[in-house]
Formats: C-alpha cells, sequence, structure tokens
C-alpha cells in the first residue's frame, strides 16, 4: 500500500522521482525502490516525504483514507457535519448528533444571555 499511494501521490503532485529523492536526500535509485516496495524508507524519511508531498505519514502508510492534510477545526458546530462521527467505536445516529446540537445550542444562547454566569 505504502509504495503504491507514494507513485500516486507523486505524479498526482507532478513531481519527478529524482525531485523528490533530492528532497528526501536519498539516491534516485533508492527512491525507486521505494515506489516499487524493493526498499523500506526511515520513519524520518517517510515523514519528509509526506511533506514533500503534501500528505501525511498515516495516509502513505495506510492509517487513513484521507490524502490531503487536515487542519485541526475546533468548531463544534462543523464537527458534527462530519459523517460517521462516533462515541470510543459507538457510531452516533443523526437523531444523536441533532439531540447534541440541540443541547449545545441551548448552552450558547444561555451563556450568550448571561443566565449561567457566576455571581
Amino acid at each position: 500500500m505504502f509504495a503504491k499511494r507514494l507513485k500516486q501521490l507523486r505524479k498526482r503532485r507532478k513531481l519527478t522521482m529524482q525531485e523528490v529523492a533530492d528532497y528526501v536526500g536519498v539516491a534516485k535509485s533508492t527512491y525507486a525502490g521505494y515506489e516499487s516496495g524493493y526498499r523500506q524508507p526511515t520513519l524520518e524519511s517517510i515523514q519528509t516525504i509526506a511533506r514533500k508531498l503534501n500528505t501525511t505519514a498515516d495516509y502513505l502508510l495506510g492509517l487513513s483514507d484521507y490524502a490531503e492534510p487536515v487542519e485541526p477545526n475546533n468548531n463544534a458546530r462543523e464537527w458534527l457535519n462530519h459523517e460517521q462521527l462516533h462515541w470510543d467505536g459507538v457510531p452516533l445516529e443523526s437523531e444523536d448528533i441533532e439531540l447534541i446540537r440541540m443541547l449545545l445550542e441551548r448552552v450558547v444562547r444561555e451563556r450568550a444571555s448571561g443566565k449561567n454566569s457566576p455571581e
């Protein structure tokens, strides 16, 4: 999986093997070995390759299905729009998410109106 994803992303980013190899600091033949599956890069090299390909090491290693790096988002409203939300592995149904959304909206409304301010 690593070799396949590595090659696909390099091509998608329109980079040559030589460009990636130079960035990583290895010979082109070494890098070609990574793409063919003949060689395995070090963890440090995987991180460097991920930076060059604008992806994550998790994606290259098959731990994630998302090639694009995702910036953390702390907006609860947007989190609730994600599909496949779960709580410790237990999937949340749309009704559960709607209940959570209503509860959070109420908390925010009350906080904005000053009802929950300490006295």
